[in-house]
């Protein structure tokens, strides 16, 4: 007697590959991998057999599709996919990827050069991609880039804290043009309201990152700094719902934001500094014509030079880092924030106090005089 019949509707339906099977980017990877490492080539047969993510194709038609598109994807990418005729009698070409053109070139990076991706890892060491930043550094450093001079670098240490929670979802609606809803505390009055904005654009400035956009409820463009937001960011669900003015002056809006431009006036040791230098703008004086004015004297042995800055903690967090290899003169609350960051420095470290303390009497003395 014949097995009974299935019902077709209690059949449950074969989902797409797409739905139940390997990702493609996970695919992609896999099929890299194998056309990297195989002795000489690979067959399409070999591949749908060998390759997880094609076995998921339900038909030979579909995976030819499939493969033909990924190697497309992955050529576009720039990854070198090469054709290779079988030879003899076989009629069967096959695949690889050409490794001297795929393999990345001997990493050579000067002293500066390692400086400058040392400190773009430091801007993100607070985030997710803290732990592969020290791995490439690690990585770079082990190929033979060498050490950094500290000095050449000091100065440019970034200052930028942490953006939190809310900038992940802001980002996400800027790109999709979605409106946003947030809690926003205002400086001026300590007040927490909820504020709805079409973002424009995230900047960071002045040692903080800031949101710029309309806010709806005052019909104005306004700045809002992301530390001031609390609670959860709600994304609207509509994308594309507003369009960014063409002429949005984000560097003269947040300049207004972050301070006024200031200009600081410093000791530095000959040599010394060499970030500060390359910022430092004609003296009040005239300075000295040779060098355009850049630098306004000498004394006691250093360099005068008047450097310009907006943020004065951020300003006082890269003068103190070069230790006594800079004393600031004027303004007189710039020194003052120097004086006390080294002064909390040499109490870090009791076995060093002595030496700090002579460094913070070094510099006292010397703007005492100035």
């Amino acid at each position: 007697m014949p097995a009974n019949p299935v019902d077709p509707a209690a059949t449950p339906v074969d989902p797409a590959p797409s739905s139940r099977g390997t990702p493609p980017a996970e695919r992609l990877l896999n099929l890299v991998i194998a056309l990297v490492n195989t002795s000489a080539s690979m067959t399409k047969q070999q591949v749908r057999a060998g390759v997880a993510g094609y076995g998921d194709a339900p038909s030979t038609e579909a995976f030819e599709r499939m493969f033909e598109r990924d190697k497309d994807t992955l050529r576009a990418l720039g990854i070198p996919i090469v054709t290779v005729d079988g030879g003899g009698h076989s009629d069967e070409v096959g695949y690889r990827i050409d490794n001297d053109a795929y393999a990345l070139g001997a990493v050579d990076l000067t002293p500066a050069e390692l400086g400058v991706v040392a400190l773009a890892a430091q801007l993100w060491s607070d985030k997710t991609l803290r732990t592969d930043m020290s791995r490439a550094m690690t990585k770079l450093r082990a190929a033979g880039a060498g050490e950094v001079a500290v000095d050449a670098v000091a100065g440019l240490a970034p200052r930028v804290r942490a953006a939190g929670d809310a900038y992940v979802p802001l980002l996400e609606a800027v790109s999709e043009r979605r409106d946003v809803s947030f809690r926003y505390r205002a400086a001026s009055t300590g007040q927490e309201l909820t504020r709805h904005v079409e973002p424009w654009r995230i900047a960071a400035r002045g040692s903080g990152w800031y949101l710029v956009g309309f806010d709806r409820a005052r019909g104005a463009a306004r700045v809002f700094r992301l530390s001031r937001i609390s609670g959860k960011v709600r994304v609207g669900s509509q994308p594309g719902a507003f369009d960014v003015p063409d002429a949005v002056d984000v560097d003269a809006m947040l300049g207004e934001r972050v301070g006024a431009l200031q200009r600081a006036r410093l000791a530095v040791v000959p040599e010394r500094a060499q970030a500060l230098r390359a910022r430092a703008v004609p003296a009040a004086d005239g300075g000295d014509p040779g060098d355009g004015g850049r630098r306004a004297g000498r004394r006691d042995g250093r360099d005068l030079l008047e450097v310009e800055f907006r943020s004065l903690s951020a300003f006082a967090d890269e003068v103190a880092g070069y230790g006594p290899a800079v004393v600031v003169l004027e303004p007189a609350q710039l020194r003052a924030d120097v004086l006390r960051r080294l002064e909390a420095a040499a109490g870090l470290d009791a076995a060093g106090e002595g030496t700090a303390e002579r460094t913070t009497g070094e510099t006292t003395g010397e703007v005492t005089h100035g």
